[in-house]
């Protein structure tokens, strides 16, 4: 109900500000991205109720003509989440399986819950509506951390992403600087 009715008002706003790719959270955040309802164990059950929503909520969007990314995010730095893990995200992504409906592959959650981003990268890359970035640690601009982003970007275009590709990120110091490393990185 309230996710159904929060799709609905965003895809409402996209549309007058002519944005068709929206983000959607499958779980409200608070303070400092902790989820407000915590969950430590997701049931059978939860999984197949957020299939049924996220094919109530792509109804909706082939209704309005917008789209829906689904973001992975880490059970780090968002404890409690039931959308904390790529894999998790991926399989119900993919089980819904509808164009209203892709992948936000936030690469900085990965790296933290994962790792191995260019072969997660090559498993979601049919459900990819935007690929995320930001280095780790201290989700800085590309080139400040252990990831190497031009090699992520170069495996991304080899293996033929095409799409967007957005930096959700701290300036580690002046702004412009970020970006012009943001955009090296992805030249």
């Amino acid at each position: 109900g309230m996710l159904l009715k929060s799709a609905r008002e965003t895809a409402q706003i996209g549309k007058r500000l002519g944005v068709q790719r929206l983000n959607l959270h499958g779980t409200g955040l608070g303070d400092g991205g902790i989820p407000i309802a915590q969950t430590q164990v997701v049931s059978g059950a939860m999984w197949l109720k957020a299939k049924d929503t996220l094919n109530r909520i792509c109804d909706m969007a082939e209704k309005e003509g917008v789209n829906f990314t689904l973001e992975n995010l880490n059970l780090l730095d968002h404890p409690g989440c039931p959308f904390g893990s790529t894999a998790d995200v991926l399989a119900l992504v993919s089980a819904v399986n509808r164009p209203q409906l892709r992948i936000n592959l936030d690469l900085y959650h990965t790296q933290i819950g994962e790792g191995d981003l260019v072969r997660w990268c090559e498993k979601c890359l049919p459900w990819i509506g935007e690929v995320q970035v930001a280095d780790n640690p201290g989700r800085f601009e590309p080139g400040t951390g252990e990831i190497n982003y031009q090699g992520v970007a170069s495996a991304l275009k080899e293996m033929g992403y095409r799409g967007p590709v957005a930096m959700e990120a701290f300036a580690s110091g002046d702004a412009e600087k970020a970006l012009d490393s943001f955009r090296a990185a992805f030249a």
